[in-house]
């Protein structure tokens, strides 16, 4: 039986070996690894594709969130706004600046954060929102400036997941102050190893980002702050620059994964299929579907409908099962079971199907007929 992973890089690349192998050894010929003309390079046409005037290139969309925080001079006693339903880094780093992350609940509909708790939220601490735009699905952005605007709050967009996806005319990472990406391999748009970038229109905030990715120097041996080492590598550089230029044929094989998914799983109950925003254009850099939970089932069964697939050769993942403010790290904030039902009762539903361009209507129909089996099963 051949599985199906939930994703496969392997022809991907084939369709871009030969160039990627030229473009690396032309680097490591170079002698110019750290900096130097590759990475320029690639940050400005990977600006210029986000639709930002600045691109600050470093070494993970961890650091570009922490660059971005950093540059706005957000740091203790500051609160800022984001969603409990994200990977770990997103209130991480608002913690590693000294600040306080204040979380809202999500919208299931969206899985991202509920825009009209957003308001409410807002303190004369607060000091910048940070929505995510997750699984590839951008946030309303309209809304959600109308509502930062209107306070006067900056917005550091977090776009790990949304390489290429947009809101109205405009690409997520050009709509707030700041846009923060990841080019982790699973991503998108994602290299060969870590790798991240920020987006900004502010020139101020541009080189901010860039001295304190140096050490806080912007002279070498010259320190005005203290600062980190978050450097993109050219070899990364070289290889990202060759995969920018099929990123939207690829977000379009992803889009007409989502939308065969769409298609073979519409009519099976049980299951709340991603819905596409109004407005907004996903990248589908995950499907996740919401497995409903009858009670008589009991509050496993999400997991037991994993492992049926798994028992096929079918891999799922889960993307989070545990929601932030409920991880130790985050006791502190004293936000226990129910502060956040919605994001509470998606830890326990979401289920990420396979999701890759290049896979295939058979593989997607074996997935499909595997749920269907699953639910009618169990």
């Amino acid at each position: 039986m051949t599985t199906i992973p939930p994703l496969d890089l392997t022809e991907q690349y084939r369709t871009i070996e030969a160039d990627v192998s030229t473009a690396v050894l032309e680097v490591l010929a170079s002698g110019r690894y750290i900096n130097g003309p590759i990475v320029e390079a690639f940050a400005q046409d990977f600006g210029r594709y986000i639709g930002s005037d600045e691109c600050v290139a470093c070494n993970s969309g961890t650091d570009a969130l922490y660059l971005a925080l950093r540059a706005l001079n957000i740091g203790p006693g500051d609160e800022v706004i984001t969603s409990p339903f994200t990977f770990i880094a997103t209130a991480e780093m608002i913690s590693a600046v000294g600040a306080t992350p204040i979380f809202i609940d999500i919208d299931l509909d969206g899985l991202n954060f509920n825009i009209d708790q957003l308001a409410a939220a807002i303190t004369p601490r607060t000091k910048a929102i940070m929505p995510v735009h997750l699984f590839g699905r951008p946030v309303d952005m309209e809304r959600l400036m109308a509502v930062a605007d209107h306070h006067g709050v900056p917005v550091i967009e977090d776009c790990a997941q949304s390489t290429g996806a947009t809101w109205g005319d405009r690409k997520t990472g050009s709509i707030g102050q700041i846009g923060c990406f990841s080019f982790f391999p699973t991503k998108n748009l994602g290299g060969c190893g870590d790798g991240g970038a920020m987006t900004t229109n502010d020139p101020e905030i541009a080189a901010t980002a860039r001295m304190l990715r140096e050490h806080g120097s912007r002279t070498r041996y010259y320190h005005e702050a203290i600062g980190v080492n978050s450097r993109l590598d050219a070899v990364q550089a070289a290889i990202l620059q060759i995969k920018l230029r099929y990123l939207d044929g690829w977000n379009a094989g992803r889009h007409a994964v989502a939308e065969r998914y769409q298609a073979l799983l519409g009519a099976v109950p049980g299951i709340v299929l991603p819905s596409s925003p109004a407005g907004g254009g996903s990248v589908w850099n995950q499907y996740t579907i919401r497995i409903e939970s009858p009670a008589e089932k009991g509050g496993e069964w999400r997991d037991r409908v994993r492992q049926f697939l798994m028992d096929q050769g079918i891999i799922s993942m889960i993307y989070y099962p545990v929601p932030l403010h409920l991880q130790t790290v985050y006791a502190s904030l004293g936000q226990g079971p129910g502060s956040f039902p919605n994001t509470e009762l998606a830890a326990h539903q979401v289920l990420s199907l396979p999701m890759y361009p290049e896979l295939s209507v058979e593989a997607q129909e074996r997935v499909a007929h595997g749920l269907k089996d699953a639910l009618a099963t169990l």
